[in-house]
């Protein structure tokens, strides 16, 4: 943020807000984790403030600090909209274009609120009074860290602030092992400890809480893998039979994709998965290196995201979108077995 940017937000908060803070369809743990750390930051600045969810999130997250003042926009819908059509200001967190909240893109549009977008991906929209956006930041969590200090109000982080953004940052960075870790994550991450966050139990919550239905689930995946090793490449698919089989609950299939990841020469790694209901294929890719999944996602599966994390659909069926896939894959093969 910019001196005029901060400016401009102290001037907005100086005054009592009717503050509504979004996160993305589908929020992972960088979502909520920005979110719920926002909405405690602007209650201790004595702001009225409101998390509306698009729709559900996983369970895994549900531990979280102030998640039951939540709502979600598809189940709450009337109350929600009131929010919305009310808010004077509205916090757009992990996500920069307005069509990535899905059903509630339409009330967002016709929101009369000044709006704050605070994003780390690439190509952001403009839409916002004042725009937050820093590719390379390691999560939103690490920005919401960033917005409070320069605000000048980090005394204001509580135990259940610093829980928050400790989760989003963990996630968001793999346990700390993407390369978007940098050193000034790691200070941020020592000032939560510090201020509170208790790393060991919130790796616990998130990570040492399955199922026995998910990780017979993960062995399906793992046993579905592909490993194409002249394209340094390994996908998993999922078809909606396979997650119904092994009561599939939202969030079960959360990492899955990175396990390609792990093998020996591979440098590219996607999941399918099939959803009926909404008739798609969602995919997630992850690489290392150079290799851009945004640019691949973008390109040719309506996604985006990060050069090494990012997400796209496919409305073929998940025989024609593999084989797709497969197909447009020859034509990188330079770059990913050079």
């Amino acid at each position: 943020m910019n001196a005029e940017d901060i400016t401009t937000v102290k001037s907005i908060l100086s005054q009592p807000q009717k503050i509504a803070i979004i996160p993305h369809k589908n929020p992972d743990g960088d979502a909520m984790g920005s979110c719920l750390a926002l909405y405690g930051f602007l209650k201790e600045m004595g702001q009225t403030a409101h998390v509306i969810a698009p729709n559900d999130y996983p369970k895994f997250l549900k531990w979280m600090p102030e998640n039951d003042s939540v709502i979600n926009f598809e189940r709450e819908n009337p109350k929600a909209l009131r929010l919305l059509e009310e808010a004077t200001v509205i916090f757009t967190l992990d996500f920069n274009d307005l069509s990535r909240v899905g059903q509630m893109e339409t009330a967002l549009k016709a929101a009369t609120a000044d709006f704050i977008m605070i994003d780390h991906h690439q190509q952001p929209n403009d839409y916002a009074v004042v725009t937050y956006s820093d590719v390379s930041m390691s999560s939103t969590c690490e920005m919401v860290y960033n917005f409070i200090r320069f605000l000048g109000e980090t005394d204001t982080i509580t135990k259940d602030i610093a829980t928050n953004l400790y989760t989003g940052i963990m996630t968001d960075t793999g346990s700390f092992k993407y390369r978007s870790t940098s050193s000034k994550t790691h200070r941020v991450v020592a000032e939560l400890i510090d201020r509170g966050a208790e790393n060991m139990e919130i790796h616990r919550q998130v990570f040492d809480t399955n199922s026995p239905s998910r990780l017979h689930l993960l062995g399906v995946a793992l046993s579905n893998m592909v490993i194409l090793q002249e394209y340094s490449t390994a996908y998993i698919t999922l078809t909606q039979e396979e997650l119904d089989a092994y009561d599939y609950n939202k969030g079960d299939t959360e990492g899955f994709v990175n396990y390609g990841l792990t093998l020996e020469g591979i440098i590219f790694a996607l999941i399918f998965i099939e959803n009926k209901e909404e008739g798609i294929i969602k995919i997630s890719l992850r690489s290392t290196g150079d290799f851009s999944v945004n640019d691949f996602a973008r390109n040719h599966f309506e996604g985006g995201g990060h050069i090494n994390a990012a997400g796209g659909r496919s409305e073929l069926s998940m025989e024609e979108t593999v084989a797709r896939f497969n197909e447009i894959l020859k034509s990188y093969k330079s770059e990913l077995n050079p």
